[in-house]
């Protein structure tokens, strides 16, 4: 594309690619150690199991609070009672884990075969005296990030009301807040509850670590603003109240349909902000929950500048360079958007899914980006066909190309640097703090290659890629 073909606004295209992600039932290997009272029940084949022992079979040793359910030809063939099985199955995971909540992951074998999941749990809920949740984190619709979409979708609807909980049970159900206030006595918590602005209920949701979820949580209250619960808690027994007209905002750009459930079903007020990722990011999204609770903001602007003084040494070894997104976990625009800000040309987004509506504010926060750094408005790929994104890297030579795990070592071995996007799915990369490690995966493979070129082996590479 020439200079005057530039785009002067975002430029959306859609390929007809499969999903080129994970399953999303790999949502699993996170939530189940975020929800620590929990246990995941995944029903599927044996396809499935195979997966699940591949990406978390190092796990397997530690019992982790997940289990396969696999379905045999005599239950696709429907000779078998669905119902019974799942029975015999939950009773026993009660009986050796007694969990507070179990949650069925529907897989592709569950849709194809039409199983009424939705159907058999409040039965069998009923019958055994747990809370079952059921999530379709099937790969025929779903990205791999999206699992904890569906997941979270369902559980919103678990969340308590004001009616439903005692008025002592209220402290106890925000878990961060009984850190924040842990050690202190009554009159001090008063005290302390009298520095947040009179604002209404806010909730966020989005799985992240605990490290993460209370730096975010403390970064609002700088400004007065108080986080009544996470969506998940620590615990299912936590889960946030939840009443019509309450505030929600997300951390994620893959929680689409957590935010509409939340909408729709709770009658919640969604914050569109972009996502708490990058300095800019997570000034953005602080400044627009103050904006809508009418809170002036305050030294946003000095922390972020700090921020970025601190990350120059990693700055100026990818200022200039470019990069293409193939598209996995839908963290790309948010991604693109950092390293565009970090002086990077973003040649191209793929993303395996697009909801326009719940990343608007990121998109325009992208082209707001792009202008003023002036650098070119990348085109935004849905669905990408990833043959014809081999064919674009190779007529654009990119500097850094951040892929799935399939195509990393054959780019890799045609002279192409790669990331794997699904480290950044795994990395603490949310908040101000967290900047710099989003940078140390970025920089990785251009810092080895540095490093290699002493050795000669940029030149032995580059041999290899044209024979």
């Amino acid at each position: 594309m020439t200079a005057t073909q530039e785009p002067t606004g975002l430029n959306f295209d859609c390929e007809t690619g499969n999903y080129h992600t994970f399953c999303p039932i790999s949502c699993v290997a996170w939530l189940y150690q975020k929800i620590e009272d929990s246990f995941f029940l995944v029903i599927g084949t044996k396809t499935c199991g195979y997966f699940l022992q591949n990406a978390m079979g190092v796990m397997i040793f530690a019992e982790p609070r997940y289990a396969m359910a696999e379905l045999e030809e005599g239950d696709i063939s429907a000779k078998l009672n669905d119902y019974e099985e799942l029975k015999r199955l939950c009773l026993q995971i009660k009986r050796d884990r007694n969990p507070s909540v179990i949650v069925w992951i529907g897989t592709c074998t569950t849709e194809i075969i039409k199983m009424d999941l939705e159907g058999l749990a409040p039965k069998l809920e009923g019958e055994i005296g747990i809370p079952i949740v059921v999530a379709r984190a099937n790969g025929l619709d779903y990205a791999f990030t999206q699992g904890e979409d569906t997941v979270l979708a369902a559980m919103a609807q678990r969340c308590p009301t004001e009616a439903a909980v005692k008025e002592e049970e209220k402290g106890d159900r925000n878990a961060i807040q009984k850190l924040l206030n842990f050690g202190l006595k009554k009159e001090e918590v008063k005290e302390k509850e009298s520095e947040y602005a009179d604002h209404p209920p806010l909730v966020l949701f989005g799985s992240l670590p605990d490290p993460v979820v209370t730096n975010l949580t403390l970064e609002l209250k700088k400004q007065g603003i108080k986080v009544s619960g996470w969506l998940p808690a620590k615990r299912y027994t936590e889960l946030p109240v939840i009443e019509p007209g309450y505030y929600v905002a997300g951390v994620n750009p893959f929680l689409s349909r957590t935010a509409t459930s939340l909408m729709r079903r709770r009658k919640c007020k969604l914050i569109g902000a972009p996502f708490p990722i990058g300095p800019d990011g997570s000034r953005a999204w602080i400044e627009k929950i103050c904006s809508v609770f009418g809170i002036e903001p305050k030294g946003l602007e000095e922390r972020e500048a700090k921020i970025w003084e601190n990350l120059e040494d990693y700055i100026k070894l990818i200022r200039g360079k470019s990069v293409f997104f193939m598209g996995d976990n839908l963290l790309e625009i948010s991604l693109a958007r950092f390293l565009v800000r970090c002086g990077m040309t973003v040649a191209e987004i793929g993303i395996p899914y697009m909801d326009k509506r719940y990343q608007k504010a990121e998109l325009e926060f992208l082209e707001k980006t792009c202008k003023e750094m002036g650098v070119p408005i990348p085109t935004i790929v849905e669905k990408p066909d990833n043959f014809n994104q081999i064919q674009r890297i190779k007529e654009i030579q990119p500097d850094l190309v951040i892929t799935g795990m399939a195509h990393a070592n054959p780019l890799e071995a045609r002279g192409i640097n790669t990331k794997w996007s699904v480290e950044f799915t795994f990395a603490q990369i949310h908040g101000f703090t967290n900047a710099r490690d989003i940078l140390e995966l970025v920089t990785r493979p251009l810092r080895r290659n540095n490093n290699l070129k002493d050795l000669g082996w940029d030149k032995l590479v580059k041999e290899e890629a044209k024979v």
